[in-house]
């Protein structure tokens, strides 16, 4: 199983409804080809100089992963909906233990 780890740094003056709207398209994001399981937050603040928001989405392999990264969809609500609110990304994807 592959994990995607992807964290945020909101820019400043993004009301949170923007960030929860953009979360919210990836949690209704449906990707034929590709079982897998997303989930999406905001940072509860509890600690100084966090990311904004997370998303973890687990895949059963590369291949899904692949299919999941080029989707259409997929990259409208990047293009669309992160890309503008966000000033910074980080990603790693990496393998769970069996």
């Amino acid at each position: 199983m592959i994990r995607n780890v992807v964290m945020g740094r909101v820019r400043d003056g993004v009301a949170p409804e923007q960030v929860e709207q953009a979360l919210q398209a990836l949690r209704d994001l449906r990707v034929d080809g590709a079982e897998f399981d997303l989930l999406a937050g905001r940072d509860l603040g509890l600690r100084e100089g966090n990311a904004g928001f997370v998303i973890t989405v687990d895949l059963p392999d590369e291949e899904a992963y692949r299919i999941y990264d080029a989707d259409p969809e997929h990259n409208r609500i990047r293009a669309e909906l992160i890309a503008p609110i966000v000033e910074r990304i980080d990603r790693v994807q990496f393998r769970l233990p069996a």
